[in-house]
């Protein structure tokens, strides 16, 4: 049995007829920038999470980047973010000028930890960046409430939890404002690169909207240096089947989350540590993430057996040679490092099957418990 790590096809296929539709219509009328449906979808998923606003832009580094920029943070500013998430989130820092300041995350769920962001707050801080990790809302209250007095802005990286809530209120209306990734194999996934901001500050939506248009409020007036960054009218048409999909795919996903708690929860002796939900989160599993010893060995193992996973993330952002300049070597963030060694992403996606599942199980019994059926060795 051959058992993908996501199954994207599975996806398309629900939509597959509506989305040629919206696409030849789209083509017949040439509205492939800027069409209504990119208006449509603003609207819709702005309404989905309960925010004031939504600006649909090419992808989610993009939409981080025009988040931080619309809430106010300028070249030569600090933004604090996670040591334990993608590339991306500090890149957004970079681009525009301003210095990514990285803090250790929480040993339970990975996720941004408040003690060391009030470590780092200072007088140079111009936003913190929670990371909404797995599929989980990482403690935004928390966070704002430390920054509150100082006034600086809570930028969500809402890439990976579209659907998430937190005392419940969605992932993406939680800050000031949001940055979301539309990447093909996001919980809500475009058929190429999309992203958005979301806010309820309807000042930062236009902020953000002029600076994605070559800063440019009206056409050939241009106030500030912009960018080009469009969602385009066809991942637009997409995005929208997906979404009407959304609850039903993310509840089937909690149902796949569940089951691999049951199936799993035997091989907690033998090292393997099931993922937690923190207190007052509603998790969508878009990746299911556990900690095993000797994980490359058993990742290694998994691909000989036909099974899809993968490594969310293998190296923390300080220990990357495009962040060797900040000079924070290995054992500045121990609890991000030594996830990073352990971390394994097994399949999930919302057409995963009770036996696919059942086969994850048993594959990684046979890795991790020394019980004659595979090559695995004691502990």
């Amino acid at each position: 049995m051959s058992i993908p790590f996501v199954d994207l096809g599975a996806q398309h296929a629900e939509i597959a007829d509506e989305v040629r539709t919206g696409v030849e219509d789209v083509f017949a009328r040439t509205a492939f920038v800027a069409g209504a449906e990119v208006s449509l979808f603003e609207q819709e998923y702005a309404a989905y999470l309960g925010a004031g606003h939504c600006v649909g832009v090419a992808n989610g580094t993009d939409a981080l980047e025009l988040a931080l920029r619309g809430a106010g943070v300028r070249a030569g500013g600090e933004v604090i973010l996670p040591a334990n998430t993608f590339i991306a989130t500090a890149e957004a820092v970079s681009r525009i000028g301003a210095v990514p300041v990285l803090v250790d995350v929480d040993e339970e769920h990975l996720l941004i930890d408040p003690t060391r962001v009030e470590e780092k707050l200072g007088a140079r801080t111009q936003a913190v960046v929670p990371v909404h990790l797995f599929g989980q809302a990482a403690p935004v209250d928390q966070v704002q409430a430390l920054c509150a007095d100082a006034g600086i802005p809570v930028v969500e990286d809402a890439a990976q939890s579209q659907g998430a809530r937190r005392h419940g209120m969605a992932a993406g209306t939680l800050g000031q404002a949001a940055a979301t990734s539309f990447y093909p194999g996001k919980n809500l996934g475009a058929a190429g690169d999309a992203g958005a901001v979301t806010t309820p500050d309807e000042a930062l939506a236009a902020r953000v909207r002029v600076l994605a248009a070559h800063g440019s409020p009206t056409r050939y007036r241009h106030d500030v240096i912009g960018m080009n960054s469009r969602l385009d009218t066809i991942q637009a048409v997409y995005l929208r089947a997906k979404l009407a999909r959304l609850e039903k795919w993310n509840q089937l996903r909690r149902d796949a989350a569940d089951r691999y708690a049951a199936l799993l929860a035997g091989l907690e002796p033998a090292g393997l540590r099931l993922p937690r939900v923190a207190p007052g989160n509603e998790h969508v599993w878009h990746l299911y993430v556990v900690r095993v010893p000797e994980r490359d060995r058993v990742l290694s193992g998994l691909a000989e057996r036909g099974i899809g996973a993968g490594i969310h993330y293998p190296t923390p952002v300080h220990l990357t040679p495009a962040y060797a300049g900040l000079g924070q070597g290995p054992g500045t963030f121990p609890v991000a490092e030594r996830a990073a060694g352990q971390i394994l992403s097994l399949p999930m996606h919302p057409h995963l099957t009770i036996g696919q599942q059942e086969a994850v199980a048993q594959a990684l019994a046979e890795l991790l418990v020394p019980d004659g059926t595979g090559d695995g060795r004691q502990r």
